[in-house]
């Protein structure tokens, strides 16, 4: 007898904007100030990266650079906290709301505000607009913020933990960051990542094309 197969219930119509196969190309970047006039009536979403420089060594041979806060979402793929901004609700405070049910972030001492934004995307074929932000703390804070993760309303629900993305390249090229940037990601994350990673200065333009590089011949050589 074959099972009868679940539905989405009323996260149905909200399904359109988390499934996968967006290209890179599918996302064009847009000012903050259109996306609140001309993309209005558009669907809109924020995120945040929250990181901390690391000055530390990994195994005494690779430089951590930095701490940076992803997480695994509930559809298996890696992505940053955030979520739907609701109706007259200001995109950073979307996303403080958002931290707070996701990682159980202290707002009072880590509090999202405009001056955090990088970047706004559009996918014009969803009819989404991406807000990003970026939030430096320093080494201690973010070990708080990761152990207070595990106290979140939606940890286990809408979030499976939180990562660090490995910021190094090992021997061989590929292991490290490389084989990080393999994995799945939730829309165009991957490229929010690459983005802040170079926009803090934690990793030049040159060391991100050459791990994209080396990502790409990977992924290549499994087909």
């Amino acid at each position: 007898m074959e099972m009868e197969k679940p539905t989405w219930g009323w996260l149905e119509p909200f399904e359109k904007f988390g499934q996968l196969g967006d290209k890179e190309s599918d996302y064009k970047k847009v000012s903050y100030g259109d996306s609140t006039t001309k993309y209005s009536t558009c669907t809109h979403a924020a995120h945040g990266m929250i990181y901390a420089l690391d000055s530390t060594k990994v195994w005494d041979l690779y430089e951590s650079r930095a701490a940076i806060l992803m997480q695994m979402r509930f559809d298996g793929v890696l992505g940053f906290p955030g979520g739907l901004v609701d109706a007259g609700e200001n995109p950073a405070a979307a996303l403080n709301r958002e931290m707070i049910e996701e990682i159980n972030i202290d707002t009072s001492k880590h509090n999202f505000n405009d001056k955090d934004h990088l970047v706004t995307y559009l996918h014009e074929e969803k009819n989404l607009v991406l807000h990003f932000y970026t939030k430096k703390v320093d080494l201690t804070e973010f070990h708080t913020i990761e152990r207070r993760n595990l106290e979140a309303k939606e940890y286990g629900i809408e979030t499976f933990g939180i990562i660090r993305p490995p910021l190094f390249t090992m021997g061989d090229n590929l292991r490290g960051f490389p084989a990080f940037l393999s994995n799945q990601f939730a829309g165009n994350s991957k490229e929010e990542l690459l983005l802040a990673l170079c926009a803090t200065n934690i990793m030049t333009k040159d060391e991100i094309d050459i791990a994209v590089e080396a990502m790409k011949k990977h992924i290549r050589s499994l087909q």
